[in-house]
């Protein structure tokens, strides 16, 4: 543990930026919009006073209506560390110059989750994936943020790319939302299925329990690594090293009293969260190639373009699959 902690450090001290700890005031966390802002607030406010403590600095959240928010938050500077899915860390990381420092996990050391398929407990008629593509029912769908992974990448390939549908032509009306209203919505049955993902099932199921009671899961993905936590890559390097110790150490070292307070504050933020583990950006690599699988999915049903012109496309998305598939085999895992 103090090898890794010492190995973080010294990458951050690496970093060629000219400002230092002391001109940066205060530091904006930026948080992906899964419920409402006032939820959010509630669940990450004990982690956020601790943070304070650990840097030497006011934390100050940065709560927007969506994921794009958050991006181009850190993309202008106005967010310096956020917490995303994958699929927003990756257009963090391409357009915002994010970087993956840490992950979040569970309390029993595992890290990851389920995108899902839900629907009212009530309804008998959809039960499994095929009720959930049945294109002749007139089904109102709620679909997830574009920028989320479980609301709405994964379940875009292994749902509807897959299986050639097309949600907007499918159904009679697609309504986009987060993951906390869309699970309203199934359990107030506005809709009649949407996507979500088990952390925020769980999180309904301590928060509100009689609306979770109303859901139930209709299909589910492949795991989904953690969530990331990205910072912005200039950040001065001696306050990245801050914020890398307070997240590796927390809930690891300090006194008995502490290491017991930290776990208690993780086990109540967001769905229940254990300590955190390293990462980087490598971890991205399992979404760029969903994104990629499903444009070569899309490219190969295209009918509009020629034998040649789809042979083009799909040799160059390969290439790009290689190149991930290389990439990936040089990296530690996480």
């Amino acid at each position: 543990m103090k090898r890794l902690i010492a190995a973080g450090l010294a990458l951050a001290a690496l970093a060629s930026v000219p400002a230092r700890a002391e001109e940066i005031k205060e530091l904006n966390f930026g948080f992906i919009s899964t419920e409402s802002s006032a939820n959010l607030a509630k669940s990450f406010e004990p982690l956020i006073k601790d943070m304070e403590k650990a840097i030497g600095i006011p934390v100050k959240p940065f709560f927007v209506g969506d994921y794009a928010g958050v991006i181009e938050g850190m993309r202008f500077k106005k967010v310096d560390v956020a917490w995303f899915g994958n699929k927003s860390a990756m257009e963090a990381v391409d357009r915002a110059n994010g970087e993956v420092f840490v992950k979040t996990a569970k309390p029993d050391g595992s890290s990851g989750y389920y995108a899902l398929i839900v629907t009212n407990a009530d309804r008998s008629d959809i039960n499994n994936l095929k009720d959930v593509l049945d294109c002749s029912k007139g089904y109102n769908f709620g679909n997830g943020d574009p920028n989320s992974t479980s609301g709405f990448l994964v379940p875009s390939y292994y749902v509807f790319a897959l299986n050639n549908v097309d949600p907007n032509k499918c159904y009679k009306r697609v309504v986009t939302g987060n993951h906390e209203a869309n699970l309203l919505s199934v359990a107030n049955k506005q809709v009649d299925f949407a996507t979500n993902n088990t952390e925020n099932v769980s999180r309904l199921q301590a928060t509100r329990p009689e609306e979770a009671a109303k859901i139930k899961e209709v299909w589910r993905s492949p795991l989904i690594a953690g969530d990331p936590i990205v910072w912005r890559k200039d950040l001065p390097a001696d306050l990245k090293a801050k914020i890398y110790t307070f997240f590796m150490t927390y809930g690891r070292l300090g006194t008995p009293e502490e290491i017991t307070h930290a776990r208690e504050v993780l086990a109540k933020t967001s769905d229940g969260w254990g300590v955190f583990l390293a990462s980087s950006d490598a971890q991205l690599i399992p979404v760029r190639q969903l994104e990629l699988f499903k444009s070569k999915v899309k490219v190969q049903n295209d009918d509009k373009l020629s034998a040649d012109e789809k042979a083009a496309k799909i040799k160059e998305i390969d290439a790009k699959l290689a190149a991930l598939e290389e990439q990936q085999k040089k990296l530690p895992s996480m």
